[in-house]
């Protein structure tokens, strides 16, 4: 190893030693809580709110939200709140074993609907936009069918819908050789780490062995360096998969596909998607391997909406929150759908 390479391998070193990044840097204030659920409200400011509908944003239950509001400039949240909308987020937050029995049925009724109907309150206005993400898109489409008086637009982002498309997971999770119910059992709440795993085995190469190669090679590239330990930051910032709710992921999506079929039923109420007639915005990312383009894309064939628009970009999962092609299209383009169906 020669001079070069062992001063690039130290400032590596330093790199993942640092301490993390602050991320999450949009003002906001805690408006509501339930156990570990909180619900914010973003300000900014100088930013006037200037839209009627508020913006209700919600995540998957597996990773931290701030992946939306990850530094200024570099953040979906502050760009809607510049915009004039008056933005609201919620955080699931960290499962403890005593939430090992909670599914869908009580996320969706007992956490969600009472925090957008907080925000209803709160903005006084009796409609949200609902804007969800990954997983978070597969949950806000539930709620959008179960209580369409409340969702005013819906706007889903490389969110898993038809799990038909979804071809090594299909494997994995075969319920002839996966059991799910002794993976609860042992676990209770399924390990973050487990399924950070299981997704980053998607593509092994380009999530275990790339992100450490392009670090080594652009370790001299401050920006980069900067953007690689935001994201390295959320990507390891998982959190534990409620062991109910786990069950219900694999067994009624991935195995069964319930969704699109109109078979999920939940507290006796049946999710059917054909029931939203609200206008459909969807966001897909034409190299993302956790959600792919053709998972999410299946919803416009199902809602009864007629104004109803894919927009895709040529990016992938988390690109397309995060960095140029966000910062220049996906922000901006979104802002304006959502500025069109705001009267």
């Amino acid at each position: 190893m020669n001079g070069i390479e062992i001063d690039r391998f130290q400032k590596v070193c330093n790199v993942l030693t640092k301490a993390q990044p602050n991320t999450g840097l949009t003002p906001k204030e805690v408006i509501w809580r339930k156990n570990k659920t909180k619900l914010y409200r973003f300000s900014l400011p100088g930013a006037e709110v200037k839209h009627r509908t508020p913006i209700f944003m919600l995540y998957a239950m597996i990773n931290k939200p701030y992946i939306l509001d990850l530094e200024p400039g570099n953040s979906f949240v502050e760009h809607l709140v510049k915009e004039g909308f008056d933005v609201y987020m919620l955080d699931w937050g960290e499962a403890g074993y005593e939430d090992r029995h909670n599914g869908f049925a009580d996320y969706i009724f007992d956490y969600l609907h009472k925090a957008v109907e907080r925000t209803c309150l709160h903005s006084g206005h009796s409609q949200v936009s609902m804007f969800s993400y990954c997983m978070g898109g597969t949950i806000g489409t539930m709620y959008s069918a179960l209580f369409p008086e409340r969702v005013k637009n819906l706007v889903v982002l490389a969110a898993p819908i038809d799990f038909r498309h979804a071809p090594l997971f299909n494997k994995w999770l075969d319920e002839k050789s996966f059991d799910v119910d002794k993976l609860v059992e042992t676990y209770g709440n399924v390990p973050s780490q487990m399924i950070d795993f299981g997704n980053k085995m998607l593509k092994p190469l380009n999530n275990f062995v790339n992100p450490m190669m392009h670090l080594y090679s652009n370790v001299n590239n401050e920006q980069f360096v900067h953007n690689w330990r935001l994201l390295n930051k959320w990507v390891n910032d998982g959190t534990d998969f409620p062991g109910q709710a786990y069950r219900e992921w694999i067994r009624d999506f991935y195995q069964q596909n319930k969704l699109i079929k109109g078979e999920i039923v939940i507290r006796g109420r049946s999710v059917d998607l054909t029931t939203i007639t609200c206008p459909v915005l969807i966001l897909t990312a034409t190299t993302d391997h956790i959600a792919p383009c053709s998972q999410t894309r299946t919803l416009l064939e199902l809602v009864s909406s007629a104004d109803k628009q894919e927009n895709n970009y040529n990016v992938g999962h988390v690109s397309l929150v995060f960095g140029s092609t966000a910062r220049k299209s996906v922000y901006p383009e979104t802002a304006a759908w959502l500025k069109e169906r705001d009267s």
